[in-house]
Parts: C-alpha cells; sequence; structure tokens
C-alpha cells in the first residue's frame, strides 16, 4: 500500500515548475470570467419579475406537436405578465422566445457555448452568453417564479432534478414545477414511485412538487392558482437563502 501511495504522489508532482506556475495562473484567472458570467446575469436579470423558466428539448422541430404547444403556452404567459427564460437555442427554447416575443412580455434567452447544436435563435429581447453550465443554471433557478419543462434529452433531466433538489433541500423557495407531456413524463414519475419513494429514498410529500398537465390555458391557471395561496414576492428569508444557490 506504501508503494501505491508513493506513486500517486509523484503523479500529482509537475516536474517542469514554471509549466506549473503558469498551469496554476491560468486557473486563478478563470475564476475572473465565471464571477463575469454571474455578475452580467445579476445586472441584466435582477429586474425581471415575475418570470417563468421553460426547459426542453433543443432537437424538436417547429411541426413538432410539443413545439407548437410551447409556442402557446409562452405566448399565454407573455400575456399574462410573465416575462419567459429559455435556454435560447433551437427547438423548445426557440419556440418558447419565440412565444414569449410575440406576447406583451420580455423574452429572455440564456445562451451556452458548445462544440454542437446550440445556436442562439432570433426571438429574443434580452440575450446573455454563457460559457459555464453552473452559473448558466444559477440565472435559471434564480430569476424564475415557475418552471415549465417540456420533454427533452440529458439537458432536460439535469435542469429537472437540480430544480427538484433545490426545492426539496430548501435551498430554492418552493415555486410551480409543472411537467408537460402525460405520455413522455408518467413511466418517470412512476417509477420515483415504485422505486425513490417505495424505497425510503425520497418523502412521499416529494412528489407533490410536480403538477402533470397538458392543456396550455390549464399551466398557466395552475401558476395562477398557486400564487393565489403564496406571495409571488419572495420573503427577506428566500431571498437571503437563494444567495447561496
Amino acid at each position: 500500500m506504501d508503494d501505491n501511495r508513493k506513486r500517486i504522489l509523484k503523479l500529482r508532482q509537475i516536474a517542469d515548475s514554471d509549466r506549473g506556475t503558469a498551469l496554476r495562473a491560468r486557473e486563478s484567472w478563470h475564476m475572473f470570467t465565471i464571477m463575469a458570467e454571474f455578475i452580467e446575469s445579476t445586472e441584466r436579470l435582477s429586474s425581471v419579475h415575475p418570470a417563468v423558466t421553460i426547459f426542453g428539448s433543443a432537437r424538436m422541430k417547429p411541426d413538432n406537436a410539443y413545439y407548437q404547444m410551447c409556442v402557446d403556452v409562452s405566448r399565454r404567459l407573455s400575456d399574462a405578465g410573465f416575462a419567459v427564460i429559455s435556454g435560447g437555442g433551437s427547438g423548445i427554447m426557440e419556440a418558447a422566445n419565440k412565444g414569449a416575443f410575440e406576447g406583451l412580455s420580455a423574452s429572455i434567452g440564456l445562451n451556452i457555448e458548445l462544440p454542437h447544436e446550440q445556436k442562439s435563435n432570433a426571438w429574443q429581447n434580452v440575450t446573455l452568453t454563457f460559457r459555464h453550465f453552473f452559473a448558466r443554471k444559477v440565472a435559471f433557478v434564480k430569476y424564475a417564479d415557475a418552471y415549465v419543462i417540456f420533454p427533452g434529452g440529458f439537458g432536460t433531466m439535469d435542469e429537472l432534478s437540480e430544480v427538484l433538489t433545490l426545492i426539496q433541500t430548501g435551498k430554492s423557495r418552493h415555486i410551480p414545477v409543472i411537467l408537460v407531456g402525460t405520455s413522455f413524463w408518467r413511466g418517470l414519475l412512476d417509477w420515483i414511485k415504485a422505486q425513490m419513494v417505495d424505497n425510503g429514498m425520497i418523502a412521499e410529500s416529494d412528489l407533490n412538487l410536480v403538477q402533470l398537465i397538458d392543456e396550455p390555458s390549464n399551466i398557466v391557471d395552475a401558476i395562477f392558482a398557486f400564487y393565489e395561496a403564496h406571495d409571488l414576492e419572495p420573503s427577506e428569508e428566500e431571498r437571503q437563502r437563494m444567495l447561496y444557490l
């Protein structure tokens, strides 16, 4: 075991001290680019309120039923006074921005630089571009008063899990999380019940953190119904918690 430990230490050593210093300096300066993204998103989005963040697949085409439904939902939300925040790319993100852009409230795109797939759509009143996923994810959460989540892939699942974890643990305030597409999401919810709840990994009450709704008008009504029973404006305690996302 001692020999193995010695070999691990040797692997961690950088023989060229100048190269090691340069690498450390580059990592340190890189922190300023991360800070810049947080600062810009705060300056550009802190006055956006109320707002709904919409997640979903980047791969859906305009002739897809979920794309068309998302345009409808976003337009209804925009006309009802909610700014709409999306990932700024194609598919459901484009549909969300398009519907909001055609409505009365702001259409916001939080774009991400990727080696492939992400291309900014043209339906944005406010555009931000991120290099770091985690800074972008904080912006999605910090400025949302509800989440509407359409079918999607790994990115959508990641965002859904993040949102539910933050609400469940109390790191974020409790706001509506609406899943759109019964045929898409029902199997996942049944699995969560059968595996996570029944094996004691989450509480049964955690299932109440999400709503499954298909009708666009009912999605808007559900958000309004939630805020008829809760303050739209975050409390001071909630504001303080959101500082530590």
